[in-house]
């Protein structure tokens, strides 16, 4: 006779990931390297964006990369939106907690991104760009923190949060004032979010391949970063499973740069 009681099985995780919307970003990256992980995923994306950018994409992106991650083992839903709505976040939260199941992962890699500067910014532009970037940012995190119960101190990590920044300001400038104003957020959750159990982290990836340079702007960052060549996709999702994982979860409040050395002054 054993008296050995039975392993519960353990609970699933599941996680929100925004920006998969190509195939050649690195949000399918992220959202890859989560299912290799055992991440259940709910995918968050915007086609019309794609369409107005004009970028490199297959017929159905988004679809392709969930079969992917359902290839993986995990389970997988597709939840569009546009993040500069703010009803959104509170919808996708709330359609994958239904969905999957408790929230405990958040990786926010959606962005708003057209080129321009002081002189030639519309106010439209400013708005989309900050209601995209900064108040989605905090809304989702607001999702996710009203569902997670106050935990006891010292527990361990209840939900990890991640999101990607940018310094690229000069010629950008909406795009990267909000990401200066996602970073502020994203580092405060990590101090107001502790009683919650919220780990929360920002990765500035540097310049990264996904289908946006010309032959100049690549050459230039291969010449301004020491490592020798243009980070990809999978270098910025390789930090964030880390940043997932029990290993990591002693880093908190952090803007960590994983650049390969890019220099931007």
């Amino acid at each position: 006779m054993s008296f050995t009681s039975p392993a519960r099985p353990a609970p699933p995780r599941v996680a929100i990931v925004t920006g998969v919307g190509r195939r050649r970003s690195i949000g399918a990256e992220l959202a890859l390297g989560l299912a290799a992980d055992g991440w259940d995923l709910a995918l968050g994306h915007w086609q019309p964006y794609d369409e107005r950018l004009g970028y490199e994409r297959g017929a159905d992106d988004p679809s392709a990369v969930a079969q992917e991650c359902r290839e993986l083992g995990g389970r997988v839903e597709l939840l569009p939106g546009d993040l500069a709505d703010p009803v959104t976040p509170e919808a996708l939260v709330a359609a994958a907690t239904e969905r999957l199941g408790p929230v405990t992962g958040l990786v926010m890699s959606h962005c708003e991104s057209v080129d321009s500067g002081i002189l030639s910014t519309s106010l439209e532009s400013w708005d989309r760009h900050y209601a995209v970037n900064a108040r989605a940012t905090w809304l989702l995190l607001r999702a996710l923190a009203e569902r997670l119960p106050v935990q006891p101190p010292g527990s361990p990590a209840a939900a990890r949060v991640v999101a990607l920044t940018s310094d690229h300001t000069t010629h950008n400038l909406p795009y990267g004032s909000s990401k200066g104003a996602l970073d502020r957020i994203v580092i405060a959750a990590a101090g107001e979010l502790a009683d919650r159990g919220v780990r929360a982290n920002v990765i500035n990836p540097g310049p990264v391949a996904t289908g946006w340079m010309d032959d100049r702007i690549r050459a230039l960052g291969v010449a301004e970063t020491p490592a020798g060549r243009l980070g990809t996709a999978r270098d910025t999702a390789d930090l964030v499973r880390f940043l997932f994982s029990d290993a990591g979860a002693w880093i908190n409040g952090q803007l960590l740069h994983s650049n390969g050395g890019f220099r931007t002054g």
